[in-house]
């Protein structure tokens, strides 16, 4: 029998949850269409981003750990008319359940985060350069937070969106944010996340076979410029 997956828990308030979050969607569907497709999008979730990337006309296929997650993008994709273009996988994103070459592959909303080590995450970030098509691109994002977002939240409630709620908990010494999200009494679910600085993540990114070909510090195209959000832009050189 499957062990339940972090994300089955909150899987039904996930959207609501993340609702505020629109800014990387445009992004990464831009970059789809770019590539021409067809992509690959790890921890695909709820498909907040893989629906409007299919019906941008781009197939995508998305894996994700949590069946709850998937259940969900596919009513999602049955909604907005686009099943045909989206294939949905329950899998690991360090082990993807794919077999197809691809010219591009995504990693969107920090997902890389929940990797405890770089070693963990050198594996994730290789398995999705194993993927792709030679010469092709692998993007994600991540944070590593301002002592201000710390001191901010560190340890308390706060109401994310309306009956939503999360909880900060951080250890600026071992850089890991333990949080939590509840709906009431109904869905809980606490997940660790691991950040590492922009240094760190290009050591990493190298170690896995792969090579920066931008940093940007927000979905707009800025410039990073050391503030919280990184955006990478890598490509496949071996």
């Amino acid at each position: 029998m499957r062990a339940a997956a972090l994300y089955d828990a909150i899987a039904g308030i996930y959207d609501p949850w993340s609702v505020s979050v629109r800014e990387d969607v445009g992004f990464y569907v831009d970059e789809a269409i770019h590539s021409g497709g067809p992509v690959v999008e790890l921890a695909v979730g709820t498909g907040r981003i893989a629906v409007p990337t299919a019906k941008a006309g781009v197939q995508v296929i998305g894996v994700d750990e949590s069946p709850g997650m998937l259940a969900v993008a596919r009513e999602y994709a049955a909604r907005e008319g686009v099943t045909e273009r989206i294939d949905l996988r329950v899998g690991d994103l360090r082990q993807p359940p794919v077999s197809e070459r691809v010219p591009l592959v995504t990693i969107p909303f920090r997902s890389l985060l929940h990797m405890p080590d770089d070693a963990e995450k050198v594996r994730a970030l290789s398995a999705g350069r194993d993927l792709l098509e030679p010469d092709g691109l692998l993007v994600f994002d991540v944070f590593a937070p301002s002592r201000e977002d710390i001191e901010e939240t560190d340890g308390l409630w706060l109401e994310r969106e309306p009956g939503i709620f999360e909880r900060a908990d951080w250890d600026v010494h071992g850089r890991s944010l333990v949080l939590t999200v509840r709906s009431g009494d109904r869905a809980t679910a606490t997940m660790e996340l691991h950040w590492l600085s922009a240094p760190e993540w290009n050591a990493v990114i190298e170690d896995a076979g792969l090579e920066v070909e931008a940093l940007y510090g927000w979905f707009d195209g800025r410039p990073f410029e050391g503030g919280e959000d990184m955006l990478w832009v890598c490509r496949r050189w071996r």
